[in-house]
């Protein structure tokens, strides 16, 4: 219990709102720096009025939650760790190879670039997480029309979809508005035209379409290509979760995860569905301002 405190301590000494955190007997545990303020001369053990100097208030116990959420923050930075010492170990191979006599430098350069890259992504990536996860990021804030920063991602990704021997298409009605920064879109669009390129498959189409109905505007990104298995739908939007399809291919496995936060965060929510050698598709609903 002495430990938990001192977490709880830690937890409410970095949030910027004002917030009282009091036992069964109404006995203060824990103040935020704003609510310390709101309550003046306060300290712990002392017991807090109805009111508590109009903070937000939290009764707890044994602080079961805070146990959850600590051992959820350590899963999150072990498995950071983890994906980060995949490349950084690839790019102590390649360095070590580049000097045996005979080694084809020059190539051995361009695959540790690439995994210099890898460690990097990933890094943006969990970073980026982590603002929408502390809220430093206003996911909805008006609406955007989709067409136009669709066809830009698609722009953008018309080499690499090249490359990939992947068809790109978009379809969309130039009225269809989303309820996301353009920023924000931008993100879930990049991301989901990024895991068609990577995983569909040589020979493929990915299709992207914006369409709204009375009520709902969708987003939707789909291909025909190899697909997953249908048990693994379900766990595609978890943190580092990598199909079997995935695992021999390049990326950070952070993608749809922030897919799915940005969309949840804008009040919409979103569905993979499809199946192996079926092709997969990513909906985003959103509820429709018009």
């Amino acid at each position: 219990m002495v430990n938990d405190d001192v977490r709880l301590r830690s937890l409410v000494a970095g949030l910027d709102e004002a917030v009282v955190v009091v036992d069964a007997d109404r006995r203060l545990v824990a103040a935020s720096p704003a609510a310390a303020v709101l309550l003046g001369h306060a300290a712990e053990g002392d017991r807090i009025g109805e009111e508590a100097g109009g903070a937000l208030v939290l009764f707890v116990g044994a602080l079961p939650e805070l146990s959850a959420y600590q051992e959820l923050r350590a899963g999150f930075t072990a498995a950071v760790s983890h994906e980060l010492r995949t490349p950084l170990a690839r790019l102590l191979i390649l360095l070590e190879t580049a000097t045996l006599p005979g080694a084809d430098v020059g190539e051995l350069v361009e695959q540790a670039r690439l995994e210099v890259e890898q460690a990097r992504d990933l890094i943006d990536d969990v970073l980026f997480l982590g603002e929408l996860e502390t809220g430093r990021e206003v996911v909805a804030l008006g609406s955007t029309r989709a067409l136009p920063v669709l066809e830009e991602v698609v722009a953008a990704y018309a080499d690499r979809a090249v490359h990939a021997e992947v068809a790109l298409e978009l379809t969309g009605g130039t009225e269809v508005e989303l309820p996301l920064r353009p920023r924000m879109l931008r993100v879930v669009a990049e991301n989901l035209v990024a895991n068609a390129v990577r995983y569909a498959g040589a020979g493929s189409t990915c299709r992207v379409r914006a369409t709204s109905t009375a009520g709902t505007a969708e987003l939707s990104v789909s291909d025909d290509g190899v697909g997953v298995e249908s048990a693994e739908l379900g766990r595609l939007f978890e943190r580092f979760y990598r199909s079997d399809t995935a695992r021999s291919t390049r990326g950070t496995g952070l993608g749809l995860a922030i897919v799915k936060h940005i969309v949840s965060a804008a009040g919409g929510s979103v569905e993979a569905r499809g199946s192996r050698g079926g092709g997969l598709e990513v909906v985003c609903r959103f509820p429709s301002r018009r």
